[in-house]
């Protein structure tokens, strides 16, 4: 296992990414469009596109979880056809509890912007499920 983290670069392929297996609760679902929020810098969404209406949030750690270097196994960057963690970008779902945003560290997405590939991992790792955003993180 690797741990390192870099910003996330444009993604190839015009912000088209297939997952290797379907994201947790959006089976059968697999390909999705990232995009980055204007005038958010670190904010992107991600929409399905097959028509499902479904779209999380995500967020470029670097900027808001700066602390947040989770360890990736060599298997899980194989599968994305990636050799080293510098050829992958990593997200962290964002979302709202109890009136708070808050992101998801425990299963971030990792997608190999080259190859257009991309899964949410569930890391064998002390990471929260829930990790509060705070305002100096903004």
């Amino acid at each position: 296992m690797i741990s390192a983290l870099h910003s996330p670069s444009a993604t190839g392929r015009d912000g088209r990414l297939v997952f290797t297996t379907p994201p947790p609760g959006f089976a059968p679902l697999t390909d999705f469009d990232l995009a980055a929020v204007d005038g958010a810098p670190g904010l992107y969404t991600l929409r399905d596109t097959a028509g499902a209406d479904l779209r999380l949030f995500l967020l470029d750690p670097t900027f808001y979880v700066p602390e947040y270097l989770p360890a990736i196994a060599d298997e899980d960057l194989a599968a994305l056809g990636a050799s080293s963690p510098a050829e992958v970008d990593v997200y962290v779902v964002a979302n709202i509890a109890d009136g708070t945003p808050v992101v998801n560290l425990l299963a971030p997405i990792v997608v190999n912007p080259v190859a257009g590939s991309a899964t949410q991992l569930i890391l064998d790792q002390d990471w929260p499920l829930q990790a509060e955003l705070t305002s100096e993180a903004a």
